[in-house]
């Protein structure tokens, strides 16, 4: 199975390394000196990474054949693919690869179907289940574990405690002006 594990940003410098944006959450593992990955295009690649280092916040590669500022600039936006056997499970144990949760059904913990997750979007501050609906649809879920309560892949089911609001139009609006209106 091939998973997206970064996508090549700018050149860094004029000795061919590039900024990376990370799409794993195992970049030692994925980003590691002597990994070959495949790109989007495909023509691009395979790309084998030669060096990679964290300068400012961000990981920087340097791969095999890409020695000056020009060849890594026409690597700008390419997608890195790495082969992951699809028995393989991350690291740690609340952590789940994209793969796993697609598909997954989505109901809430009283049973109430909601619908099915078709994407997960990674967003910077969390990640967002893209729920379609029976009706055709989109809700959109936070991952984080306030709602989620539990991802259950041998039943093939995610299961949610969403706030008022969330998946329905009944949100609760509280105000201080109820309360002063009563005391009057």
């Amino acid at each position: 199975m091939q998973l997206v594990v970064a996508r090549i940003g700018r050149a860094h410098g004029i000795k061919g390394e590039v900024t990376v944006e990370v799409r794993t959450d195992e970049p030692e593992l994925r980003l590691a000196p002597g990994a070959v990955l495949a790109t989007d295009p495909a023509a691009t690649g395979p790309l084998t990474i030669e060096t990679g280092r964290v300068h400012s916040g961000r990981l920087l590669l340097r791969f095999e054949g890409v020695n000056d500022r020009n060849a890594a600039e026409a690597l700008r936006n390419t997608l890195l693919i790495a082969e992951v056997d699809p028995e393989e499970l991350p690291e740690g144990e609340d952590e789940y690869y994209d793969h796993q949760l697609i598909d997954l059904d989505v109901v809430t913990k009283d049973g109430v179907e909601v619908g099915r997750i078709t994407e997960i979007s990674h967003l910077p501050s969390q990640d967002l289940f893209v729920v379609e609906r029976p009706d055709g649809s989109e809700v959109y879920v936070p991952f984080v574990e306030e709602i989620v309560t539990e991802i259950d892949l041998e039943e093939q089911r995610a299961v949610i405690d969403p706030p008022p609001g969330l998946i329905d139009d009944r949100a609760e609006i509280a105000s201080s002006r109820d309360d002063s209106r009563e005391e009057a």
